[in-house]
Order: C-alpha cells, then structure tokens, then sequence
C-alpha cells in the first residue's frame, strides 16, 4: 500500500508539474492564421513561394501587404476564403497546368547509351547530359513523378505525361525536373511547342524525329505574331495565340501540338 499511494502521490506531483509549466511555457496562438491555414489545402507544394502552408498563413496573419491568391492548388475557393478570413478584397488566381517541353518518346528518339546508373533523372543527366542523343530530351526516369503529390504526372513510353484533369499547377515537377523541361503555362493556352532543342534542324533529325527544326513555317503561318522561331526553335507568346491551331497544321515535324483534341503527347487527359 505504502508503495501505490507513494507512486500516486508522485504522479499526482508531476502532472500539477507539467500543468504549470504548459501554462508558463505556452506560445501565444494567432488565431488568424490558424483560420487561414484551416482552409489551405495542406499540399505544402511550396508554390505560393513559402515553406508550407503554415508558413504561408503566418505570412498572411501577419503582414497586411502579402498576396492572398498565390495558393495555386487551392485555387479562387481558397483566395476567396482566405480574402473573407482577412477582410480584404477578393483577388483571383490564375490557373495554370504543367507541360511537358518533349514529344521524344522511345519510338522517335536516339539513344546514345545504355545507362546503368541510379534510376533518377538527375543522376541520370550528369553522365554526358542524359542517355538520350538529343541532350535537351526528357530522361524518362519520372523525378518529376516522384514529387507529385497529385498524382497528375506519369511515365508512358519513356516520356513524361501530364494528366491535365489532375495537375494544380503547383510547379514542384517544374521545380525537380533537371533538364528545365516542364514549364506552367494558363491552362485555356492550349497550344504549345514540345521540344527543347536548340540545336541545329540537320542535327535534330539524326536524334529524334519529333523535333523542332527551326524551319519558320510556323511563325510565317501565325496571323496574329504570337509564334516566334529564335535560336532554332519555336515559342509560342499565350497572350497572342487564339488556339486556331495552324502552326499545328504547318508543323513538318508535328511538335507543336494541342492539348485536349488527342494531339499533345504531353497530356493524358483532354480538357
């Protein structure tokens, strides 16, 4: 008995102990970030340009300057909670989808070595840039597939592929893609240019035959200048293209493709 009621006693000590202290120790809690992180997302795809979320809702319990709208994945439903949450006014986000600047896929590109190395794209692109001939080309290992907590981006045929249905547009495949190939573009610019390459059409064709060549027949189709060839390949300015589509129908090579009809190697989806 005399041992129950002596640890009891001590129990009963140590637990007024740690009240104590929880109390004297506590952190002030800002409320107001703690209703704006309720209605963030939770992705802490760092897109909004901090940490996570909850260094996103800090920022924006704080400061009264920063930008309610950068929650890409969260989108306006989000922005415009956080807006009422703030009482500030509304501002809407504009959505954008991840493409995939390479239609290379097994069938229509060179391969100038039988890597062996880590299977990451990154390991994979310090050995004489990549496996593939065109060293510009997606490596096919899926780093960006690894860091996307969408489940929006695949591998199919050694290409990466965006579903566009599933993609938020938060940019981490942007961000671990180490040949710079994924880009974020609006997601009504249907219209793009799947290749990277700046090398020469002649040299293009010797490694892959889903290339820009750099011929201009493109740009000289556009009516409304919104395609431009410069050091040999094509790009494309989304505030002046309509989505017509004859650059498309131009193309010698087919690289410049168009999402949601079928034609666009980089998306799984149409939309």
């Amino acid at each position: 008995m005399l041992a129950v009621v002596t640890v009891s006693v001590i129990g009963l000590i140590l637990g007024v102990i740690l009240v104590i202290a929880a109390k004297l120790m506590a952190v002030p809690v800002n409320q107001t970030a703690e209703d704006v992180r309720a209605v963030l997302p939770g992705a802490n795809c760092g897109a909004c340009g901090f940490a996570g979320c909850d260094d996103y809702a800090k920022k924006l319990a704080e400061d009264p300057n920063a930008k309610t709208n950068l929650c890409i994945p969260g989108g306006e439903p989000v922005a415009r909670q956080i807006s009422e949450i703030l009482g500030v006014e509304f501002a809407g986000v504009q959505d954008v989808k991840a493409f995939v600047k390479c239609a290379a896929t097994f069938d229509t590109a060179e391969y100038k070595m039988d890597y062996q190395g880590p299977k990451t794209c990154k390991a994979c692109s310090t050995f004489y840039k990549g496996r593939r001939g065109c060293t510009y080309g997606c490596l096919g290992f899926g780093d960006c597939v690894n860091v996307c907590k969408f489940g929006a981006l695949s591998i199919e045929n050694g290409l990466a592929v965006v579903d566009r249905d599933l993609c938020t547009g938060c940019g981490a495949c942007a961000k671990a893609c180490p040949q710079l190939l994924i880009a974020l573009v609006k997601s009504d610019s249907l219209v793009r240019v799947c290749c990277s390459s700046h090398d020469k059409g002649a040299q293009v064709r010797k490694v892959c035959t889903a290339g820009c060549i750099g011929c201009m027949k493109c740009q000289k189709t556009c009516e409304f200048g919104a395609i431009t060839v410069k050091d040999n390949l094509a790009s494309i300015d989304p505030d002046k293209c309509t989505n017509c589509g004859k650059c498309a129908e131009a193309c010698p090579t087919k690289v410049i493709h168009i999402a949601g009809n079928g034609t666009c190697s980089g998306c799984a989806s149409a939309q």
